[in-house]
């Protein structure tokens, strides 16, 4: 039986894939998946592709965009998630800051470069028309816990992470949030390195359908708000508010996305060209 190393960040999205694996839907089609962790999101996931700790990914499509456009051998092989990511612009709750406005020219926490929150930073910039090589700085802090000392210790004055996987810290009066940024597309994708594609089709196809059978399900599942509020520590609310908003996708991003999504990366100077769809996508 064929090994696959699959990672992703261990919040509410993923949710299917644990509930997948925790049946053995993968197993009893003949592929043996392990699921790994990446609270860091997105850059951590690039690197572990590039140095072959995992073959596949569960990752923000800005990220891995911009990730294969610097050399990750590593290609896009469906769309996950089709609906924006809800970006919260947070502060600490002693900070002054008050709105989105008062952080020009301040210093943004960010997980690692080349990660969502650090892409995701530029989009807002532009989106209050900001100067983007004057007006932004960066603390790198890691993940979550890294962001919570890092605005408490004013390392950092604000943070860009999912709005509702941050819920619990503006409940708790760690964080406040002032904004929101909705990604301009679709915002994970599934990809793959590129020798596991060449290697391993048959075991990435069954991993689609199971997967892709899971979600078509996932919001029917009996209970699955109260599933997802304690398992993710979620206010039963926020947990439907967030299900309302979510759509998954068991298609390949389109062209006219991808092209979009680039030219906006481009713009942004956060990529140095634009490439082919074909560079960034494999269709199984």
């Amino acid at each position: 039986m064929k090994q696959i190393n699959i990672g992703g960040v261990p919040e509410h999205f993923n949710l299917a894939w644990h509930l997948t694996l925790q049946d053995d839907l993968y197993k009893k089609e003949g592929v043996d998946l392990s699921w790994h962790d990446f609270p860091s999101g997105t850059g951590a996931m690039c690197n572990a592709l590039k140095e072959k700790k995992i073959d596949v990914a569960v990752i923000l499509t800005e990220g891995i965009i911009k990730a294969i456009i610097d050399g990750n051998q590593s290609k896009i092989i469906q769309t996950y998630v089709q609906t924006p990511l809800n970006w919260g612009v947070h502060v600490s709750n002693n900070s002054l800051y008050k709105e989105v406005s008062d952080l020009k020219g301040t210093k943004a926490a960010i997980s690692r470069y080349g990660s969502g929150s650090h892409l995701m930073s530029y989009i807002n910039a532009k989106n209050h028309d900001w100067d983007l090589k004057n007006d932004l700085k960066f603390e790198v802090i890691n993940d979550l816990d890294g962001a919570v000392a890092a605005l408490t210790s004013a390392k950092a004055d604000y943070f860009l992470w999912e709005k509702f996987m941050t819920k619990p810290l503006v409940d708790k009066v760690v964080f406040r949030r002032i904004g929101n940024c909705p990604s301009p597309w679709p915002c994970f994708v599934i990809a793959a390195r590129k020798d596991i594609i060449e290697s391993c089709t048959p075991e990435l196809k069954t991993i689609l359908k199971v997967i892709n059978q899971a979600t078509i399900q996932f919001k029917s599942i009996p209970n699955i708000d109260t599933i997802i509020a304690n398992t993710y520590d979620q206010q039963l609310e926020d947990v439907r508010e967030w299900l309302s908003l979510t759509e998954w996708s068991q298609e390949l991003i389109t062209e006219d996305t991808l092209k979009s999504a680039q030219q906006q990366l481009f713009d942004l100077k956060i990529i140095s060209k634009t490439v082919t769809c074909s560079t960034l996508v494999h269709e199984l």
